[in-house]
């Protein structure tokens, strides 16, 4: 079973140090998750994260049920096996996704019928499905099965949607995964400190292995963001992980590991590569511009990585005649931007240099 270690509190925020021991590995946190949707971090192979030292990354329950399937990932032997990742894998339990789909669903207090994406299909997705799908993921971490309310949905349905999650969350609870699994809670609650708090006190009472933040970063302003924390983490037990799901740019990240949270994941690293933009120690740099179509300096020479040996006149071209490599560079980049950071950022809580570097970054990245 994963434990928690909590080592070191910042004497000037909320921020700590930990260590999460899974049967997989050890995770050190702050930690950032690049999220592997299909079963790859998209464009990037396995020994490419590892060489940029990903401790652990994210798998899609929802896309992995649809393609190729829970039954053929069970003949492979789990995620795990099928993928050959070694390192902790957290999953997803499908909520977001099926509830994201709208007019696709529909929703009742068993679960949500939805349609797939893909080719129409019909299926069910509730508590117990999830958890029997994720028991065969094999992954470490397993997101209880949650109802994430459009930020728009007025206080009665964030109300609704927050009650019929802790119901789930007792259902996911008593379900038998593997031995090497643990379950995480997750908060609901829309922007309403009331119903943040009610919902982290009925989940801690239930003694989850460790507990998340779901339905932020949904298009709320980052002030808003940051007090919904500030109002969540009181209630969230101090000797169990914390995950703010979704989240986000780099002074997002820093700004909540202040608040208290430990883990971190977002489609950002890889999403922003699509588009040509890199996140470096100097900002971010839309790489595809035509002022650096006779740069021959490296795209980061900050970064110790694989992109670093790579010009951005030779990534920017890559880029603009679709050759994939380019995508596979910047993506590298950013991926491991995002672990740099992180790894820089539990140094500063470890000497006690946060709030210098915590102005660094606002510098570099304001938003």
């Amino acid at each position: 079973m994963m434990t928690f270690s909590l080592l070191k509190k910042d004497s000037g925020s909320q921020a700590r140090l930990g260590k999460i021991s899974t049967a997989h590995g050890i995770i050190e946190t702050p930690i950032f998750m690049p999220v592997g949707t299909r079963g790859a971090v998209k464009t990037l192979t396995n020994q490419q994260l590892l060489d940029v030292n990903a401790q652990i990354i994210l798998g899609n329950t929802y896309h992995l049920m649809l393609k190729p399937g829970a039954d053929i990932i069970a003949k492979a032997g789990g995620l795990h096996a099928f993928m050959n990742w070694q390192r902790p894998i957290l999953t997803d339990s499908g909520g977001f996704q099926v509830f994201s789909l709208g007019a696709l669903n529909k929703i009742t207090d068993d679960g949500v019928y939805f349609q797939s994406h893909i080719d129409g299909s019909r299926h069910f997705l509730g508590p117990n499905e999830s958890m029997a799908i994720q028991k065969v993921l094999g992954s470490d971490i397993v997101m209880a099965f949650d109802e994430c309310a459009p930020f728009s949905a007025d206080r009665a349905a964030i109300e609704r949607a927050m009650d019929r999650t802790q119901r789930w969350a007792d259902i996911c609870r008593a379900y038998p995964l593997q031995d090497h699994q643990s379950l995480f809670g997750i908060v609901q609650g829309g922007m309403h400190p009331d119903l943040r708090k009610r919902s982290a006190q009925d989940l801690a009472a239930m003694d989850f292995p460790g507990y998340a933040i779901g339905g932020l970063s949904v298009g709320e302003p980052a002030e808003i963001m940051n007090a919904m924390i500030e109002e969540t983490v009181p209630f969230m037990p101090e000797h169990k992980p914390r995950y703010l799901m979704g989240v986000g740019t780099p002074r997002n990240i820093i700004e909540a590991v202040m608040r208290g949270i430990d883990m971190f994941d977002c489609v950002m690293p890889t999403r922003n590569a699509r588009n040509g933009t890199a996140f470096t120690w100097s900002g971010k740099i839309s790489i595809k511009a035509g002022r650096y179509a006779e740069d021959f300096s490296p795209l980061d020479p900050e970064l110790n990585c694989y992109t670093s040996q790579f010009s951005k006149a030779y990534i920017r071209h890559l880029l603009n005649v679709d050759e994939i490599t380019g995508l596979t560079l910047v993506s590298l980049q950013n991926v491991a931007f995002y672990l740099d950071f992180m790894e820089k950022l539990r140094h500063a809580i470890e000497t006690n240099t946060l709030p210098a570097f915590y102005e660094r970054i606002c510098a570099i990245y304001p938003n």
